[in-house]
């Protein structure tokens, strides 16, 4: 059990609730705060204009309300919004949205009344998961699209996914002892305003792309041994004078993985000690970039990752509501901190990183295939007849596909504003579909990692160089050889393909360690 509201929510209280089962709880102390925010509300508003109680919504805010219409001026918001198309979003980021959602109400500035925050936690502790849609938010007023689909279910209508299955909310809530929302004074207004699921997927995508790094520097340690690199493009002297922290922490990790070696040289026994007369040098000098620049390409991706867990984190601590509900001050404040830049900024700059990141695996795999660059491994990495087996050729072309997509979707999102909602929206975030394509290029990078991967284990087993490997390397190798086994003969590998990116999505390699 997680308790959530009296403190800030943190990345592991995400991870524990999205991948370790866990359920929530509510602190005591946030639950006081929500009342008294609901109480102070309920009085202030009594005889005063207070945006989205008694006016209407957005450019027709200047349309008083009467008090008999409030009710179902809520109602009447979370409808007309639910009204996005595409494909639903994956039901581990609505979670995640959820979660950001109850962070966000719990701070005690949406004068909501405590049922909403109750059904809430049964939705997330019962894995009640609503159907929204992809397309719909353009990040200004938060994700008015999507959270008004989340708030559908919440009042009963529409459909979740639940236990595998698509199902009608009513039929769902029933089942868990759970009763629809019941509107008071603003709940519509304070479950669609906010970043609640643009944060919720990009945290998400902050967990994937942690793994994903990590994946990539597997393969970059696996083949600096296959080709029996020099150790120090990642040595601790070389790094340190390059005042990055990324870099140094991806030298370091690179060490780490390596240690051990048998098959990665020490450049002093290899030009230092002896001298050399020969006007071409036989041995090679220096590795490829995609090789050797591993700490200096992979640490602003590194750094960037490090900075978006940060500021999503901060945005899923936040105050996101408008208007704020300040019951400690009696005053309620109109202003904008629904609007989704910071999301929307930061997740560009996430997916332009994993895109290089991308780019990385394809070189890489490229230097294993051409066997004029690597000289140590037949064309494709082919166990079997030269001519009558074609090997990896196949699959390399998947690769390049691939990261030629994500190269294309790295183009920003937070320039894309499009002014909408009768000019009232004259300027906006379209932070979901900043997330939304984040999370596309890191599902992406996922598949090149996995074709890398196939490729080295088929690399080692041609070389026959595992028992020379590092030890953790070693290890790396016997927990993926099971998934794919060698191969000789030509077969359709899609399924391969799928079978590895299912493993490591799933598992740390510092488990397997």
């Amino acid at each position: 059990m997680i308790s959530i509201g009296n403190r800030n929510i943190t990345i592991d209280d995400f991870y524990g609730i999205l991948f370790g089962e866990k359920n929530i709880s509510l602190s005591p102390e946030s639950i006081i705060r929500v009342n008294k925010s609901f109480d102070f509300l309920r009085e202030f508003s009594q005889d005063k204009v207070i945006y989205g109680i008694n006016t209407g919504f957005g450019p027709m805010a200047q349309y008083r309300i009467d008090n008999g219409d409030q009710k179902q001026l809520q109602f009447n918001l979370i409808r007309s919004h639910a009204s996005g198309c595409g494909d639903p979003i994956p039901p581990t980021y609505i979670k995640s949205a959820l979660v950001v959602l109850i962070s966000n109400l719990l701070k005690g500035y949406s004068g909501v009344h405590t049922n909403v925050i109750e059904l809430i936690k049964g939705f997330i502790n019962n894995s009640i998961i609503p159907y929204v849609p992809e397309h719909g938010g353009v990040g200004a007023s938060g994700d008015l699209v999507q959270l008004a689909h989340i708030a559908l279910n919440l009042v009963g209508e529409g459909e979740v996914f639940y236990k595998g299955k698509r199902s009608e909310v009513s039929e769902v809530i029933k089942k868990n002892n759970l009763k629809p929302l019941q509107i008071y004074i603003r709940e519509g207004l304070a479950l669609m305003n906010g970043t609640s699921v643009m944060t919720g997927i990009s945290i998400v995508n902050v967990l994937q792309a942690r793994r994903l790094l990590d994946w990539l520097l597997v393969c970059s340690a696996l083949i600096n041994e296959i080709v029996q690199s020099f150790d120090d493009h990642f040595s601790e002297e070389l790094n340190r004078v390059k005042l990055h922290h990324g870099q140094q922490v991806i030298a370091e990790k690179m060490r780490f993985l390596t240690h051990g070696s048998k098959m990665i040289k020490d450049r002093e026994n290899g030009f230092y000690t002896k001298k050399i007369d020969e006007n071409k040098i036989r041995k090679r000098v220096q590795e490829y970039y995609s090789i050797r620049c591993t700490p200096q390409i992979l640490g602003p991706v590194y750094d960037a990752i490090e900075n978006a867990e940060r500021l999503f984190i901060n945005e899923a601590n936040s105050v996101q509501d408008n208007p704020v509900i300040d019951f400690e001050s009696k005053n309620v404040f109109h202003g904008g901190n629904f609007h989704g830049d910071y999301v929307s900024f930061e997740s560009d700059k996430l997916k332009i990183g994993i895109s290089k990141l991308t780019m990385v695996a394809e070189r890489q795999l490229n230097f294993l295939m051409n066997n004029k660059l690597n000289k140590i491994l037949p064309p494709f990495v082919n166990l079997g007849k030269l001519g009558f087996n074609l090997g990896m050729q196949g699959v390399q072309f998947t690769a390049t596909s691939t990261t030629a997509e994500n190269q294309t979707l790295s183009f920003p999102m937070y320039v894309h504003s499009i002014p909408n909602n009768n000019d009232n929206q004259d300027i906006v975030s379209m932070g979901t579909n900043s997330a939304l394509l984040t999370k596309k290029v890191i599902g992406n990078a996922f598949q090149v990692i996995s074709i890398e991967l196939l490729s080295l284990l088929q690399a080692v087993d041609y070389l026959k160089c595992e028992d020379k490997l590092a030890e953790r390397s070693r290890k790396i190798y016997n927990a993926l050889r099971p998934i794919v086994p060698k191969f000789i003969e030509d077969a359709p590998k899609y399924q391969d393909i799928q079978n590895i990116n299912k493993f490591i999505q799933d598992n740390s390699y510092s488990n397997l360690l």
